[in-house]
């Protein structure tokens, strides 16, 4: 064995070993995820740079799935070549899958779930904090320049006080900031200024304000029934659709999932559906998880397994396509300019999905508390995401929050 295969195989466990952690406690949706892999990957390992990290955040931004499971193939892929791509996916993927299987046997068995609220409301502020953090780090690298920041300036209001949806505010700030870039660059002809870099983190389904521990319902004879008469494989193809197409938040999953399976195939009560999101919200690790426990609740641990492969799959193909594609991004002045302005379009989509979570979230001075020291610990002492978030759950406990 040469040394850049041993070099491989060495790298090829420290990428399943660190997502494979990341699984377990990536808490708080893509946004808080993809912070706890830039502390991880740029800050403390120095696998990457943190423009290049920046540029993939953007570039995952720009197809369908789940954004921090699809950057965790990217990094995986970077650091490891394409069997990185797969562990790391796999490892991050793996230990929400695994915890929703647990949670959904309790479900069919017992009708309902034990309450981990005062866990749940510990981790959130510690979550904001691991935001606040990645927005802080990454928004020093990304904006140079006044242009970039309007960009981003301009998607947040648009999101936070328009109302308008995430992907057209991304694609608009993309294409349109990218147009205002160009145009800008040909106006200062002769000059080496550039009106701006690539941001940070994505919005997408960090509807984790929702992410309650409410007592689920006893489960419907209605599925009971469902579960021994839906094939596998329409099972499987629903969800390979729902993952090869889905953009947006853990709203739009809802959606998608409202529209077929319970008003066109009936597989599930609206309530069922319900308690399946917000476990996929409460669980570590991708939402999609949700995924997971809808397969369980209609086929069982068969059903699980498909429905997992299938919502995933796709992703897996869209960064096979793309990992390679993304360093050359930067040769062309054009994709630049477009890979600039989608990133600083994803830093206003994560600077206002934080304001909106931290209306939602700091509700009495036991969340204030904790979200403030979080912050302290995580820019001005470095302390490293996972040990905040594992230290919230701790005091949401001890404090009891949201408790009384």
């Amino acid at each position: 064995m040469n040394e850049s295969e041993e070099r491989s195989r060495g790298d090829l466990g420290a990428v399943a070993r660190l997502f494979g952690k990341l699984g377990l406690i990536a808490f708080g949706g893509p946004a808080a995820h993809i912070g706890m892999m830039e502390d991880e990957v740029v800050e403390r390992r120095g696998w990457l740079s943190r423009q290049r990290f920046l540029d993939m955040v953007g570039a995952t931004n720009l197809i369908p799935g789940p954004n921090s499971t699809e950057m965790a193939m990217h990094v995986g892929y970077v650091r490891a070549g394409w069997r990185g791509l797969f562990v790391g996916g796999a490892c991050f993927i793996l230990p929400a899958v695994l915890v929703t299987v647990a949670f959904a046997w309790a479900y069919v068995r017992y009708g309902s779930l034990p309450s981990i609220t005062p866990f749940m409301n510990g981790i959130k502020p510690a979550v904001l904090a691991v935001i606040l953090a990645a927005v802080w780090r990454l928004g020093k690298t990304a904006v140079k320049g006044p242009a970039v920041a309007v960009i981003g300036l301009a998607v947040m209001l648009a999101v936070l006080i328009g109302g308008v949806n995430e992907v057209l505010a991304l694609l608009a700030g993309a294409v349109l900031g990218a147009l205002w870039l160009m145009l800008g660059r040909r106006g200062k002809a002769g000059q080496d200024s550039d009106p701006g870099t690539a941001a940070i983190v994505p919005a997408i389904g960090t509807a984790v304000a929702s992410a309650s521990t409410s007592t689920a319902a006893a489960l419907p004879a209605a599925s009971l029934l469902a579960a021994t008469s839906v094939p596998l494989w329409k099972l499987g193809l629903f969800f390979l659709k729902v993952g090869a197409v889905l953009y947006g938040s853990g709203y739009v999953l809802v959606a998608f999932m409202e529209g077929d399976l319970v008003e066109t195939y009936g597989w599930l009560t609206r309530p069922e559906l319900l308690d399946a999101i917000a476990i996929g919200q409460l669980t570590p690790g991708p939402v999609l998880s949700t995924a997971t426990f809808v397969g369980y609740l209609i086929a069982g641990v068969p059903g699980a397994a498909v429905a997992t492969l299938a919502i995933f799959l796709p992703s897996f193909a869209f960064v096979w396509i793309l990992a390679p594609i993304v360093p050359r991004l930067r040769d062309s002045r054009w994709t630049a300019a477009f890979l600039d302005a989608v990133n600083v379009s994803a830093v206003g989509l994560m600077a206002a999905v934080m304001i909106a979570l931290s209306g939602a979230v700091l509700t009495d001075w036991k969340a204030w508390l904790i979200a403030v020291g979080a912050t302290v610990l995580a820019v001005k002492v470095r302390v490293s995401s996972i040990w905040l978030v594992l230290g919230g759950a701790v005091l949401g406990w001890v404090l009891g929050v949201g408790v009384g």
